[in-house]
């Protein structure tokens, strides 16, 4: 049985193994699954059907490259949400502090210091000065 696994799964995406996009689709088809046990709404169970079966047809598809751009374009996604929300919690986390301006030029994110009275900030990356309230 188990030779005609690792047979069966030569040369398919399966065989690498789970990736995260395959992996986020299971966890929506779960939850989904719950949902439509729990509530009326029965084209949740149909919904959830599809993404298992996009999931098997991830796993025992034979076009690698396909799969994996897919995956990619996934995990890019991922990423940029992520570091988005990471970028707002880290200003939040800075506000204590800082003050966080925009230069009237060139719109790039200058911190400042709370509590040093009205300064000419310089930015950095254009060289231009403007007055500002820290």
């Amino acid at each position: 049985m188990r030779d005609f696994l690792y047979r069966f799964f030569q040369g398919r995406y399966g065989a690498y193994g789970t990736d995260k996009l395959t992996k986020f689709m299971l966890a929506i088809a779960v939850i989904l699954l719950v949902l439509s046990f729990a509530t009326p709404l029965g084209f949740l169970y149909y919904l959830a059907f599809v993404l298992l079966f996009y999931c098997y047809f991830r796993m025992f598809s034979k076009n690698i490259p396909a799969r994996y751009k897919e995956n990619e374009a996934f995990v890019k996604v991922i990423d940029r949400m992520v570091n988005f929300f990471r970028g707002i919690g880290c200003n939040f986390s800075q506000r204590k502090k800082y003050h966080i301006y925009k230069c009237p030029n060139c719109k790039q994110k200058i911190r400042i210091p709370r509590g040093k009275g009205k300064i000419v900030v310089k930015c950095p990356k254009c060289q231009n000065e403007f007055i500002r309230h820290s």
